[in-house]
């Protein structure tokens, strides 16, 4: 854990380096030291059809999920929120000050007991030496 995905209007794709967003907010996952270098996982998807405020095709969106696993204190997941939330606005900012542009973020605790998971990245991850290149463009 945690899952970030982030939705972004199909509208902003000839503005948005979406690469670089999922960079910038696995990057600042990573720096809240909450987290594993395994466990977690940023994708985006964009959204073909979406209608914001007074309905105008100019309107765009980029809405983050974060979903984490149970037993970190609420001091704890304020304080990331707002990193991963921080990091999403300065890489934003440029388009925010270009057009209607709303940018929403939320942490979600996931419940262990209906959560069923399965992978090797952990292992594999310090195979490598425990690092990874959040910086990378996304793929």
């Amino acid at each position: 854990m945690p899952h970030l995905t982030i939705e972004y209007s199909a509208n902003l794709e000839s503005r948005l380096n979406v690469g670089g967003l999922l960079a910038a907010a696995h990057r600042a996952a990573l720096g809240t030291g909450l987290f594993e270098v395994g466990g977690v996982r940023t994708r985006a998807v964009m959204r073909q059809h979406w209608v914001i405020a007074d309905g105008h095709p100019d309107n765009a969106f980029v809405h983050a999920v974060i979903r984490i696993a149970g037993g970190r204190d609420e001091a704890a997941k304020k304080s990331a929120g707002e990193e991963i939330f921080t990091a999403m606005r300065d890489f934003l900012a440029p388009i925010f000050d270009a057009i209607p542009l709303a940018i929403s973020f939320e942490l979600q605790e996931i419940d262990g007991r209906f959560s069923h998971k399965q992978n090797n990245l952990h292992r594999i991850v310090a195979e490598r030496g425990g690092g990874g290149n959040a910086s990378r463009p996304a793929r």
